[in-house]
């Protein structure tokens, strides 16, 4: 079972993803859609979810969001 990483007030994990993703322009959808081409198993419903805090990201997930939007791993988790 892949580590899951889980989201609390200290790391503003859905919120980074949220703010990057609109500062490239990117619709839910169209990013989505990226991470597919990328391999990389989400739904509309679960980007949603992780941009709210209420669903823990995956590894691979994170992995994914980083390379799509083209940052760090301490932009994201800052």
């Amino acid at each position: 079972m892949e580590q899951k990483i889980k989201q609390d007030n200290k790391i503003q994990l859905g919120r980074n993803i949220r703010r990057l993703r609109l500062e490239k322009g990117f619709k839910q959808t169209e990013m989505v859609a990226l991470l597919q081409m990328e391999n990389i198993s989400m739904t509309r419903e679960a980007l949603v979810k992780i941009e709210r805090g209420v669903q823990h990201v995956t590894v691979t997930q994170l992995r994914g969001i980083r390379n799509v939007l083209d940052t760090t791993y301490e932009e994201l988790l800052k």
